[in-house]
C-alpha cells in the first residue's frame, strides 16, 4: 500500500469491514444472490495523516439519484458565503470539479456572472479565478493527482474551494458506514492542510454546517495561514485523533456494534411490527450488510428516485421501491439512512404516521422520532 497522497508505505489499517459489494452495484430485484464482494478497508498514512481506501474496487456508472432538499439548501449557502467573501463576482472565473453527491453549483455561480471555464482546457484559457470541489475530491483514486490538476486549474491570486465531510464528523460520530467502496479519500482538515501545502497553498478560511452531523466549506489560497475560527477547527479534529491510529479505532468499536441495529430488528419482527428503510444511498450499503439485513427483518427500502426501484440492496435481498409502494406497505417503522431528509419525507409521506408509523434515526442506535419532533436541516 502506498498513500494516495504523499505515497508514502508506512500506514495501517484502521477500520475493517470485511467483505463489502460495491455500493453503487444495485441489481434488479429477483438477481440471485451473492453479489460479488471485496475486502472494505480504511487505511491510515502515518506520514501525512490521510485516512483513505485501502484497496481499489471495479465501479460501474453510479445510478442517479434524487438530490434532497437539505443537499440543495446547503449548496446556496455554500455559494452566498463564497460570494460574501468576494470569491463570486461578475466577470469572474469558474472551474468546477462535481460528484454525484448534488446538483452542480455552476448554475449559481454564473447566475452571479461568473463565467465557466472548462476544466479540460489548456494554458492561461483554462485558468480560474475560483475552483470548485463539490465532494468530487473523494472519487478521485490517485488523490495527490487529483489535487494537483486543482492547484493547476488556479489563476494567479485565485481561490480554490472545497465542500467535504471531514473525518472529524465521522470520528466523532462514529458515521463509520461512510466508509465505501468508491470513496477512496477521507480527509481530515489538518491532513488536507497538510496536503495542500506541498502544492504551494494553505488552508485559509473553513465554515462548519450541520448537514450530514457536520459539513465543511474550505477555501485555499497560495501562502495562506488559517484564520482564528479555523485553527480553532484544526484543533477540534487534531484532539479527536484523526490522524491517529488509537484515536480511528473508535470507528471500528462503532462498526462492531452493528449488531445492535439487527437485534432491534428481530426485536420489532418479534413484536410483529414491520419495518421498512427510506434512501438507498451509499451510506446505507455497508450498513445493511454490516448489520446482516433481510428481508424478513427489513420489508423494503423506499427512494425517490425511479432509477433505482425495482432493484434491490447490495448484498441482500431487501427491495428498492417507490415512495407510493413504501406507505403502500403500512410500515410500524421506517428507518432514516439519510437523518438530513427527515423534515422533508414526513412533510412527503403524513401517510406513514398517519396510519399509525414512525420514523426512526439511527444515532447510533435506533431512536423513534415523535409525531411533533422536527429534524433540523442546518
Amino acid at each position: 500500500m502506498h498513500c494516495r497522497a504523499c505515497r508514502d508505505e508506512r500506514g495501517e489499517i484502521v477500520l475493517d469491514l470485511g467483505e463489502q459489494p460495491p455500493w453503487d452495484r444495485m441489481p434488479w430485484a429477483g438477481t440471485p444472490l451473492p453479489d460479488p464482494a471485496s475486502p472494505l478497508r480504511m487505511w491510515l498514512c502515518r506520514a501525512c495523516g490521510l485516512a483513505q481506501l485501502e484497496t481499489d474496487a471495479c465501479a460501474v456508472e453510479e445510478l442517479p439519484g434524487v438530490e434532497p432538499r437539505a443537499v440543495a439548501e446547503q449548496s446556496d449557502r455554500a455559494v452566498g458565503r463564497l460570494a460574501r467573501e468576494g470569491l463570486v463576482r461578475p466577470g469572474g472565473t469558474v472551474a468546477e470539479f462535481g460528484s454525484p453527491h448534488g446538483e452542480s453549483w455552476l448554475s449559481r455561480l454564473t447566475g452571479r456572472g461568473m463565467r465557466d471555464v472548462d476544466p479540460a482546457a489548456r494554458g492561461a484559457a483554462g485558468r480560474a479565478d475560483l475552483v470548485v470541489d463539490f465532494y468530487g475530491l473523494l472519487h478521485e483514486p490517485d488523490q495527490e493527482s487529483a489535487l494537483r490538476r486543482r492547484v493547476e486549474l488556479l489563476a494567479p491570486g485565485g481561490t480554490l474551494a472545497l465542500q467535504l465531510l471531514p473525518l472529524g464528523t465521522v470520528l466523532r460520530d462514529g458515521q463509520w458506514y461512510d466508509l465505501r467502496h468508491g470513496h477512496y479519500a477521507y480527509w481530515s482538515l489538518p491532513a488536507l492542510d497538510t496536503a495542500l501545502r506541498r502544492h504551494g497553498l494553505g488552508v485559509h478560511r473553513a465554515w462548519w454546517y450541520p448537514l450530514s452531523g457536520g459539513t465543511l466549506l474550505v477555501t485555499a489560497r497560495e501562502g495562506a495561514e488559517p484564520d482564528a475560527d479555523t485553527r480553532r477547527l484544526l484543533a477540534e479534529e487534531d484532539e479527536l485523533g484523526v490522524t491517529d491510529p488509537g484515536g480511528l479505532a473508535r470507528l471500528q468499536a462503532a462498526a462492531d456494534g452493528a449488531h445492535d441495529l439487527r437485534t432491534w430488528l428481530e426485536a420489532e419482527r418479534a413484536a410483529g411490527r414491520t419495518v421498512a428503510g427510506y434512501g438507498a444511498a451509499s451510506r446505507a450499503v455497508p450498513l445493511v450488510c454490516r448489520a446482516g439485513m433481510r428481508a424478513d427483518l427489513l420489508a423494503a427500502v423506499g427512494d425517490a428516485s425511479p432509477a433505482k426501484q425495482g432493484r434491490r440492496m447490495p448484498g441482500t435481498d431487501v427491495p428498492i421501491v417507490s415512495p407510493a409502494e413504501l406507505v403502500s406497505l403500512r410500515p410500524d417503522r421506517v428507518v432514516l439512512f439519510l437523518p438530513d431528509l427527515a423534515s422533508e419525507v414526513r412533510a412527503a409521506l403524513p401517510e406513514v404516521e398517519a396510519d399509525g408509523g414512525r420514523w426512526v434515526t439511527l444515532d447510533p442506535c435506533p431512536r423513534l422520532l415523535t409525531p411533533e419532533h422536527s429534524m433540523s436541516t442546518g
